[in-house]
């Protein structure tokens, strides 16, 4: 219909006026009926009511000087005190004053013209005496208010707050004072509008029949059309908002039927096509989010004053290499060993996920990982990098079977295995790069510690080396294995580097033994007591054959034996090899 297809201004003007063309023609009936009428209802809607209006807002008028006098009150009373504000209330008080006598001048005005117009019959003495009572509930007030007025300014000035108080609570009783006469007035005042429309009822009986008729077709008619084009206007925005909600619900996959060439119509034009640039910006999250990880690229979204500024933080690092990768993939094809290190990858990279770590990169065979605010909590980094580390080395033996399967062959050259190194330290994260080319990483002593652990794990033979500050952050909720003082590549002070070897309360009995006879030995191996060392670890191994750091350290016994170690040695061993 040509109608739907105008503006929204246009279809609200044409209402407008069809309705006004609709009262025009009922208010000329009327005229038309009786002039007297209207002269009635002039002075009723012109004069009486808007008398009684401006009486009635005298008393709101009063209310507001008492709260701006308040609020002036207030300002004052703040320490420190605020003079410009101070200021500003005293002028709105002033105002709110004026405002009152205004009010009751306009009423004035309006009776008093009442009383001269000789064309309507009034009660003129009534009237009269109501002038005179508004004029004097005025002047008592001015007169009764100005002292108290002075005196609070004077008070409140002087910071005597008690006496500020006493003053309002008269004020108070003055304005509740005024308002009580006005509200006499008014009802004197309502009176005589009463009466007024008592006049104009009693002319306007036999107007009303035959205009009540006019109105009343004039109504439906003016609804019926009204009801038309507002439907036409609500539906598609009721489409809007459905389609609003599909959006906040995350669903980018419904468009809105364009129905109209008004302005919804363009905004449902518009809608669909943010719908669209939605659909592609999830596209590319969903993409992007496969290169880097979606906490980071959500944090960035969020908060990207962090990748531009960049911070310190205290974070948990974790480094996870592949071991026996070298001999493994000298008899692969490029596609098999890409199939292979997908596949470890993916594997890999759920535990670190799914305990809500943040892979960094990948790095040839190797996983870099950190745990750290601003994507968990600061008490919890370690924690879940530990029960990630334990988490990946469950994966090891199912990997090693699902590996020959994957690449179509009876076994692999060599088996594959994990090394793990977590440190915990103050690190700098922020974007990192040049103009051309950014990463959002980690930076620290933490990370170059953590790349040497993974390494160490190849000295010791085990899986996961943490270091000391992990473990204090870890506490007993990881069952934890102390192996030795070393000082790493690039690190002159030796610090203590311990084995996660299960979650709390999961060893066996046989590990239970080894933890126990390793303690042993490293303390008598450290007192140089390497006879004692030696029976303890020989125990160890008894408990868990084939146990990394006891034949390490036996290994290191035996090289003492022949060559013992400086009179200054403090027990920790030092790697010269990164």
């Amino acid at each position: 219909m040509p109608l739907f297809n105008q503006s929204i201004r246009r279809k609200i003007v044409g209402i407008a006026l069809g309705l006004i063309v609709l009262m025009l023609v009922t208010s000329i009936l009327s005229m038309v009926m009786s002039s007297q009428v209207g002269v009635l209802l002039d002075e009723l809607t012109n004069r009486y009511i808007p008398a009684y209006g401006h009486l009635a807002r005298a008393n709101i008028r009063s209310l507001e000087r008492a709260l701006a006098l308040r609020r002036m009150v207030m300002t004052k009373m703040q320490s420190p005190s605020d003079e410009e504000a101070y200021a500003a209330r005293l002028r709105e008080f002033a105002e709110s004053d004026r405002r009152i006598e205004e009010e009751a001048e306009s009423a004035r005005k309006l009776i008093n013209a009442i009383i001269d117009d000789t064309r309507t019959v009034s009660d003129n003495a009534a009237l009269a005496r109501i002038d005179i009572r508004i004029e004097t509930a005025v002047a008592e007030l001015r007169r009764d208010l100005d002292e108290d007025h002075a005196k609070l300014l004077k008070q409140v000035d002087g910071k005597q707050m008690t006496e500020a108080r006493g003053t309002l609570e008269h004020l108070d009783l003055l304005r509740d004072q005024f308002n009580q006469k006005i509200d006499a007035v008014r009802a004197d005042m309502l009176k005589q509008v009463f009466a007024s429309t008592s006049q104009v009822v009693g002319h306007q009986r036999q107007a009303m029949i035959i205009s009540g008729i006019v109105t009343l077709l004039a109504a439906i008619v003016g609804f019926a059309f009204a009801l038309l084009v507002s439907g036409g206007i609500t539906r598609p925005v009721r489409l809007l908002l459905a389609g609003t909600r599909e959006v906040e619900a995350g669903r980018f996959d419904k468009t809105i039927t364009v129905s109209t060439q008004d302005e919804i119509g363009e905004l449902a034009a518009a809608f669909n096509r943010m719908i669209e640039q939605l659909r592609h910006n999830e596209r590319i999250r969903e993409t992007f989010g496969r290169y880097i990880d979606p906490k980071v690229v959500q944090g960035l979204i969020d908060r990207p004053e962090v990748a531009i500024d960049g911070q310190r933080r205290v974070m948990t690092i974790m480094f996870c290499d592949m071991s026996g990768f070298t001999s493994m993939s000298e008899g692969m094809t490029p596609r098999g060993l890409v199939k292979v290190m997908n596949h470890y990858f993916t594997v890999m990279s759920g535990p670190i996920r799914s305990n809500r770590g943040v892979i960094d990169k990948y790095i040839g065979d190797a996983i870099m990982a950190y745990w750290g605010p601003p994507f968990i909590e600061e008490d919890e980094p370690a924690l879940l990098a530990g029960l990630a580390a334990i988490d990946m080395a469950d994966q090891v033996p199912a990997l090693q079977k699902q590996l020959p399967d994957l690449l179509g062959i009876r076994a692999m050259p060599a088996l594959c295995d994990l090394r793990i190194g977590i440190a915990t330290g103050e690190v700098l994260t922020g974007s990192i790069g040049s103009e051309l080319m950014m990463s959002f990483t980690v930076m620290g002593d933490a990370v170059n510690l953590a790349s040497r652990l993974e390494a160490v794990n190849k000295t010791y033979g085990t899986r996961i080396l943490i270091s000391q500050a992990t473990a204090d952050a870890i506490g007993p909720h990881l069952e934890l294995r102390e192996v030795d003082r070393l000082a790493v590549a690039g690190q002159s002070a030796p610090q203590t580097i311990f084995e996660v070897m299960g979650r709390a309360g999961a060893l066996t009995a046989a590990h239970e033994s080894l933890r126990s006879h390793y303690a042993e030995g490293l303390g008598a191996y450290r007192a140089r007591r390497f006879d004692e060392a030696r029976a303890a670890f020989n125990a160890a191994l008894e408990a868990v054959p084939g146990d990394g750091p006891s034949r390490t350290l036996l290994a290191r016994i035996t090289r003492f034996e022949a060559s013992p170690p400086d009179e200054g040695w403090d027990g920790a061993w030092r790697l010269e090899q990164k």
